[in-house]
C-alpha cells in the first residue's frame, strides 16, 4: 500500500531542506572569503551577492556579522577536531608516542588543506568580536585530544621531564589550576608543563610554515616536521635521559 505525506509535511520538509542548503551555501560563501579579504573584513553584503539573496534575505539566517563568524568558527573547530580524534584513534591507545606523531601530522595536514580557515581558528583575532559560549566545544575539541595524552601518561606513571630540568616551581602550579580542572584530573607539573610545550611548539611550527616564515629556509618540508614531531614529543623515552 502506498502511503502519502500530509501536504503541511511535505511543504515543511521542503523548507527545512531549502534553509539547509542556503544556509550551506552562505557558510561556504563566508569560508571563500576568508582567503581573499579575511575574517576582518568578511561582507555580508558580498555574501549575499554571492549567493544570489539580498542582504535582508541573509540576515534571516544569520542575524549578524559576528552570528555568520560565530558558525565558521564552529564549523572549522569541528572539522578539525574530527580530523584529529579519528588520528588518534586510529592508534594503540597505549602508544603515547605515535599518538602525538598522529595528532600533529593531522594538526599540520588540515591546516594545509584549509589555510585560510587555520588562519581564523589560530590567527590575529577579529577586532571588535567576542566569541561566545557555543564556540568554547569545538574550540577545545584538539586540546582535549593532547590532554587526553596527559592524562594517560600521568596515570602510566610515564616520565615527562628530563633529570636536569628544573622544577617549574609553585607559581607556575597555581597558574595551572584551570588547566587540570579541563583535564579533570590532578596533573603533576612537570606533566602539565611539557604538554603546553609540545602543544606550543606544533601551534607554532605549523602557524611559521603556513604563514610563510619558512620561505626560502626550509626545503623539505615533511623532513623538517617529522624531525619537529619527534623533538618536540614529550613521551619519547628520551626525555628521561
Amino acid at each position: 500500500m502506498t502511503t502519502t505525506s500530509a501536504p503541511g509535511t511535505a511543504s515543511t520538509s521542503a523548507r527545512a531542506l531549502a534553509r539547509d542548503h542556503l544556509t550551506r551555501a552562505i557558510l561556504a560563501s563566508a569560508r571563500a572569503q576568508l582567503g581573499t579579504v579575511g575574517p576582518a573584513a568578511l561582507s555580508v553584503r558580498a555574501v549575499a551577492r554571492d549567493v544570489g539573496l539580498a542582504s535582508s534575505a541573509v540576515y534571516r539566517y544569520f542575524a549578524s556579522r559576528d552570528d555568520l563568524l560565530t558558525a565558521l568558527l564552529v564549523a572549522c573547530f569541528d572539522e578539525h577536531g574530527e580530523a584529529v580524534e579519528a588520528a588518534a584513534d586510529a592508534v594503540d591507545p597505549a602508544d603515547l608516542s605515535g599518538r602525538w606523531s598522529a595528532v600533529a601530522h593531522a594538526f599540520r595536514g588540515w591546516a594545509l588543506e584549509h589555510p585560510w580557515d587555520y588562519a581564523l581558528l589560530y590567527g590575529s583575532p577579529v577586532p571588535g568580536y567576542e566569541a561566545p559560549a557555543q564556540t568554547v566545544g569545538p574550540a577545545t575539541r584538539v586540546t582535549r585530544v593532547l590532554m587526553g595524552l596527559l592524562v594517560d601518561a600521568a596515570a602510566a606513571g610515564v616520565p615527562l621531564a628530563r633529570p636536569d630540568e628544573p622544577a617549574p616551581g609553585p607559581a607556575f602550579h597555581a597558574a595551572m589550576t584551570g588547566l587540570r580542572g579541563f583535564a579533570g584530573a590532578d596533573l603533576p607539573d612537570d606533566v602539565v608543563l611539557a604538554g603546553l610545550a609540545a602543544w606550543s611548539g606544533l601551534v607554532g611550527g605549523v602557524t611559521l610554515e603556513l604563514f610563510g616564515h619558512l620561505d626560502n629556509a626550509v626545503g623539505d618540508r615533511e623532513a623538517w616536521f617529522d624531525a619537529l614531531t619527534r623533538r618536540l614529543d614529550p613521551f619519547s623515552p628520551s626525555r628521561a635521559g
